[in-house]
């Protein structure tokens, strides 16, 4: 569909702050979409240093501080898992830690996962390595990550681990992706045009992967030929400046996280979900209370965790 074309087809809704109940604040949120799409989700703010839950409303019905937060998950009792600079935690909702990890001085922690065996899955810049996490908040697994970053805070960011054990590590400044073995040796480099920030394994096999810096979004298949791109400018409203989380949603649409840096910084939506013809269905924008959105888990009830159906 050519752009003008859909510009004049798109419904644009304004929500402001007096509809929302937050004009003593001063806030305006505006939603632009196709349809009457509306999300709830859990986000990490990087540079505002905090996670939080919005309703789809666009309030916040939860928040915490947090050093630098990377990647967070809701998990099956309604605690909030995430990262930050220094490790990781569980909290309640009633905002008690429950579970805490520290990272060794010299490491930076950019991604976490809970795994299906109560261990939580952590990748260590600085310390080139992997580390699964116990209840104890112990390290029961170690592996380690050959990295020839110069820039140690640079040497990973999406880390997963798939249900065959697998690990697809995401090294950012050497511009490939990697297969790990459950015993962490190495199975495949996938060369990558551009700095990965997400690896997301599809339940078809696919590699849904963030390019950073370089403003794209691909989708690979099992061949690793890109059979889906979304490039700078192919969303009108939404160039891509940084993207780093993502989401593919049962539905076949796609959530990128436009993080957004330096002069783009409060200029223009931070998360948007664009459908496979590349139509924009929904976006969020919040520059008021919100920086850099780096990492988003849509909690919409059709999305289940406990059923595996996150692909994030």
């Amino acid at each position: 569909m050519r752009t003008s074309s859909l510009i004049s087809r798109r419904k644009f809704v304004r929500r402001t702050a007096s509809s929302l109940g937050l004009a003593a604040l001063g806030i305006q949120l505006e939603v632009r979409a196709e349809n009457s799409i509306r999300h709830r989700f859990l986000c990490c703010d990087y540079q505002g240093n905090k996670v939080a839950i919005i309703g789809t409303d666009g309030s916040i019905e939860w928040e915490i501080p947090a050093q630098t937060p990377q990647d967070c998950w809701l998990l099956p009792n309604g605690n909030v898992l995430f990262c930050h600079s220094q490790g990781a935690r569980e909290v309640s909702r009633d905002k008690k830690v429950v579970w805490a990890y520290k990272s060794p001085d010299q490491a930076q922690c950019h991604s976490c996962q809970p795994l299906q065996n109560g261990t939580v899955l952590l990748a260590e810049c600085g310390m080139s390595r992997l580390v699964e996490v116990g209840l104890d908040g112990q390290v029961a697994k170690e592996i380690k990550v050959a990295s020839q970053s110069k820039n140690l805070s640079h040497q990973f960011r999406g880390t997963r681990k798939t249900a065959d054990g697998h690990y697809w590590v995401c090294l950012m400044d050497e511009k490939k992706i990697v297969e790990l073995s459950p015993a962490g040796d190495l199975l495949r480099e996938i060369p990558v045009d551009g700095y990965p920030h997400a690896a997301i394994k599809l339940p078809n096999g696919h590699l849904l992967v963030t390019l950073g810096t370089a403003g794209k979004v691909i989708e690979l298949n099992a061949s690793l030929k890109t059979i889906w791109q979304l490039s700078e400018n192919e969303v009108p409203g939404n160039p891509l400046r940084l993207p780093a989380g993502c989401q593919r949603l049962a539905n076949g649409n796609t959530i990128v996280c436009n993080y957004l840096p330096g002069p783009f910084m409060g200029k223009q939506p931070q998360v948007f979900e664009v459908t496979r013809d590349k139509r924009l269905v929904w976006e969020f924008t919040d520059h008021a209370r919100f920086k850099t959105l780096n990492q988003i888990q849509i909690l919409d009830p059709s999305t289940d965790g406990k059923k595996g159906e996150v692909h994030r």
